[in-house]
């Protein structure tokens, strides 16, 4: 029996607050400091509460961009990292589920031997294999382009052990009574199977999405066309900008502009992404 004690419930609020604040407090800082002039950020104290130039800030940086940086607006780079995350987090799960597939429901020589050797590269990310990665999409010609962005990090060994377990926790009953049905391999997979996963690819596609987005190391060793900057590597350009101070406040607002896709998907997927963690019974 599970007692009703007041002060535990009073207890657990303040440590929820308490969390709340110490998580978005830095959020409102990025905020603020977008609204305000570069010189009043090093100004003591630090103003708290928003100023007059969030319509010029957020202007600049989203349609003019910062010169200092190379002048590139912002919202190309949005557009850029949407397109990277998109095409990373889809071309992810659209691998990983068509070998889980196969791997669970074919009958081949050495197959638990493949898995086992996808299972390995969780070892090897990329910023380990970034120089052969980098030879071999630059010897056909991927450079600069969205496919160079996107297509080496397709491939999931995560993502392919968890499809793996959920496939393997589906009645043996209900593959029988499909085949009985004249369902075939490709009808099985799309009438049955991806019906089921429906949770599981939701939960996958937030934290690859958000995977994809935040990449920085391979945009910025991929690319050397300004036109495919992403958000990432143009924050890092904006911070390090030779002979002079950050603008700070471009960079504040860059950052909070940044954080609004994921943000976004995370909100708007949120029931199926907790119920594709949580769930257990299918």
């Amino acid at each position: 029996m599970v007692e009703n004690r007041p002060w535990l419930t009073v207890i657990a609020h303040v440590v929820l607050l308490l969390g709340l604040l110490v998580t978005a407090f830095p959020v409102w800082l990025t905020f603020v400091a977008s609204t305000h002039e570069g010189t009043a950020l090093t100004q003591f104290p630090m103003p708290l509460w928003p100023g007059r130039n969030l319509l010029e800030n957020y202007g600049t940086i989203l349609f003019s961009g910062a010169k200092a940086a190379g002048g590139q607006p912002v919202l190309l780079m949005l557009a850029n990292s949407l397109i990277v995350a998109l095409g990373i987090a889809v071309g992810k799960i659209a691998i990983s589920i068509i070998a889980a597939y196969a791997i669970v429901y074919f009958r081949f020589p050495l197959r638990q031997t493949f898995f086992w050797m996808i299972f390995m590269t969780l070892m090897l990310p990329v910023e380990v294999r970034i120089m052969p990665t980098f030879e071999i999409t630059a010897s056909i010609g991927l450079l600069n382009t969205y496919g160079g962005l996107i297509i080496p990090l397709i491939a999931s060994a995560t993502a392919t052990f968890l499809f793996r377990q959920f496939f393997l926790t589906i009645p043996v009953e209900l593959v029988e009574a499909a085949r009985l049905d004249g369902a075939g391999p490709i009808r099985f997979f799309r009438d049955i199977l991806l019906p089921l996963s429906r949770t599981n690819i939701a939960a996958l596609f937030v934290i690859l999405f958000i995977y994809g987005w935040n990449q920085y190391l391979w945009p910025l060793v991929v690319t050397t066309d300004p036109s495919l900057t992403t958000i990432m590597t143009g924050i890092n350009a904006l911070v390090r900008v030779p002979d002079s101070e950050p603008q700070w406040h471009l960079l504040m607002a860059m950052s909070m502009l940044a954080m609004l896709p994921p943000i976004l998907v995370v909100v708007v997927m949120q029931k199926l992404f907790v119920r594709g963690l949580v769930e257990t019974e299918k």
